[in-house]
């Protein structure tokens, strides 16, 4: 489980600061996949990457005892000098003992698929590129939620059957929140939804009838 409490999150801007949400508050439920909607600017990133710790709110708190990845699909940590191959070993030495590691260099090198590419400097990928690796490593480690930030729109059609199914085997032992413009991948890969609008968070227990709201909802601000 994962409660928000009263998270506020602004930034400031020439025209004054601007407040993503306020005091929002919502729980994610014990072994759910949730999906999160909202049209562009709304925060639903924003509010990914204070789930995943790689971004501070106000004011409010993540209450959690869970592991949690970084989001998926943010792939902005690497150090573009280095190559895919050394930025994997990089992160790897964060998570396992060394002994671990070149499995799992191993694992990401297959997953991603980038031949040579492997072993140029990241700042030579595509942004295409950088996000498979980034999909891989994240998927090389074990997370009881997995933050996915439109990943599955990574590649191509091959690359993303083969993501799908990885995501399918994964969900039996973890849970994934998704943030995706493909409203068809949120009901294959979640169980709950909540919709982020007016700066509020509001939980839907079926992701079918999420996804319903976010439609009527974008279509009447249109």
């Amino acid at each position: 489980m994962i409660i928000l409490e009263n998270l506020t999150k602004s930034y400031v801007t020439p025209k004054g600061r601007h407040y993503v949400f306020k005091n929002l508050n919502a729980v994610l439920p014990e072994n759910k996949s949730v999906a999160l909607l909202g049209k562009n600017g709304a925060g639903k990133s924003t509010l990914l990457r204070i789930i995943g710790g790689i971004d501070h709110p106000d004011s409010g708190k993540v209450l959690t005892n869970a592991s949690i990845s970084w989001p998926v699909g943010m792939a902005g940590g690497f150090q573009g000098s280095l190559t895919g191959r050394q930025n994997v070993k990089f992160v790897s030495r964060l998570y396992v003992p060394e002994s671990e590691v070149n499995n799992k260099v191993d694992f990401v090198e297959d997953f991603a698929e980038l031949g040579k590419y492997f072993d140029m400097p990241i700042k030579s990928y595509s942004s295409g590129m950088r996000a498979r690796i980034g999909f891989g490593l994240s998927m090389a480690f074990d997370f009881d939620y997995y933050l996915l930030d439109e990943a599955g729109a990574v590649g191509d059609a091959s690359f993303r059957a083969k993501s799908q199914i990885f995501l399918d085997n994964l969900k039996k032992n973890a849970n994934i929140i998704m943030v995706s413009h493909n409203l068809k991948d949120l009901p294959r890969n979640c169980d709950v939804g909540i919709v982020v609008m007016n700066g509020e968070a509001i939980f839907y227990e079926n992701v079918e009838e999420a996804v319903e709201v976010y439609k009527q909802y974008a279509l009447a601000k249109k």
